[in-house]
């Protein structure tokens, strides 16, 4: 039996939790740029993922789902624009760690709602089979979109599809070079 959905983003969220922890932890500059950019690539893409698969299926399949996608998608411009601020530091800057400490604490209010509350709802709406199908969805397309925030492009279907898939290639450039 293959993830669902509800699986495939706590195992995001885990990544990135993994990552957040690594470069706090760590005391050697090198290492937590590398981890920064870890984070960086993998919160950017996560949150397009969700934006794109998971809050257009709140407000397709569950009642309130349209309220519960927007105050997700606002949650995302908050943290994307405190990503954007941190993965433009280096680890020499001494806001660093404060700022992707603020950065996970809203991060985290906002995941443990999803999986608390909204991950759940989404579960009893879906078969086990179209739950497995959309999680396939989502690993695709973290595949196609961009791999830095970017807090002022559109946040729903299409136009940030469209954006994203202008933008990605920029930013995939831009990472062969960090």
């Amino acid at each position: 039996m293959a993830p669902g959905i509800s699986d495939t983003i706590k195992k995001d969220h885990r990544e990135i939790e993994s990552y957040f922890n690594k470069i706090i932890t760590s005391t050697d500059k090198d290492e937590q740029t590398r981890f920064q950019n870890q984070f960086t690539w993998e919160l950017a893409r996560h949150s397009i993922g969700e934006e794109l698969v998971v809050y257009p299926l709140f407000e397709k399949l569950l009642p309130g789902g349209i309220e519960m996608a927007n105050k997700d998608r606002n949650e995302h411009l908050t943290v994307k624009k405190q990503l954007k601020a941190f993965q433009n530091m280096g680890a020499s800057d001494t806001q660093f760690i404060p700022t992707i400490k603020e950065l996970m604490d809203n991060l985290s209010e906002h995941i443990k709602e999803e999986e608390t509350h909204d991950l759940p709802k989404l579960e009893e709406a879906l078969s086990q089979e179209e739950s497995e199908a959309y999680a396939k969805s989502f690993g695709r397309t973290k595949m196609f979109v961009p791999s830095r925030s970017h807090p002022s492009a559109p946040d729903k279907p299409p136009y940030e599809t469209a954006v994203g898939l202008l933008t990605a290639p920029i930013d995939h450039l831009a990472d062969l070079f960090l």
